[in-house]
């Protein structure tokens, strides 16, 4: 590897956005992820792509799927994984809490849509997440985009949960975070055992919500649970 890509590298890798994860929560990335632009990485994926489809004996002249390399390219890395680039990490800002609200905040029914990465297949599903506030609080949205920014990268349920959970503590300036998410994994769906009825919940729960078994049975009344 040259020294610029060396330079590249360096500066993005983990960098601000996951530094403060622990390493066992860190999505596994090489040093060089973010050696490549964007539009590189688009043209790598599609011509590797484009020899899936022809070992699989897809006739790439058809006109519904020569444009497809190309397009499942741009999905990966505009859509789909867009998580796994810092730049893409939300800006949380603080708001003081001039209204004293002391209360459990919920957040429910975010929409979750990830990738399995054993079998690069959708996970679909829900996130609730839950804070105390202190003396501070976040812009509802927010709580959305963290979800959204963990989710979009290849994935596994139960880092998910604790990533973000994690950035919500780091953000909050608290311990006082819950997380809650449910979701079908299209792996188990649609290969395998192939069992469409079954839902995966994991949960993760920090400060005060890990301490106070009320507290939590509250988050969970308040999501129907």
């Amino acid at each position: 590897m040259d020294n610029s890509v060396s330079a590249a590298a360096a500066a993005h890798s983990f960098g601000p956005a996951d530094s403060h994860l622990s390493p066992d929560l860190r999505t596994p990335l090489r040093p060089d992820a973010f050696a490549l632009s964007e539009e590189e990485k688009i043209a790598g994926i599609a011509e590797h792509f484009h020899q899936i489809m022809q070992l699989l004996g897809l006739d790439l002249t058809d006109d519904s799927l020569q444009g497809t390399p190309r397009r499942v390219a741009k999905m990966y890395v505009q859509e789909w994984f867009r998580g796994l680039d810092p730049q893409h990490r939300p800006d949380v800002k603080l708001f003081e809490n001039r209204y004293g609200y002391q209360q459990m905040l919920v957040e429910k029914d975010i929409t979750v849509f990830s990738c399995c990465e054993h079998h690069f297949v959708p996970i679909m599903g829900k996130a609730h997440v839950a804070y105390l506030p202190g003396e501070h609080v976040v812009g509802l949205s927010k709580l959305n985009r963290v979800v959204q920014y963990y989710a979009r990268r290849p994935q596994v349920q139960e880092r998910l949960t604790r990533q973000i959970a994690e950035e919500l503590k780091n953000s909050l300036r608290t311990e006082n975070v819950a997380v809650l998410i449910e979701a079908d994994h299209l792996c188990v769906m649609s290969r395998g055992v192939n069992d469409t009825s079954s839902s995966t919940l994991t949960a993760e729960y920090g400060g005060v919500f890990k301490e106070d078994a009320a507290l939590r049975a509250e988050f969970l009344r308040l999501l129907g649970k």
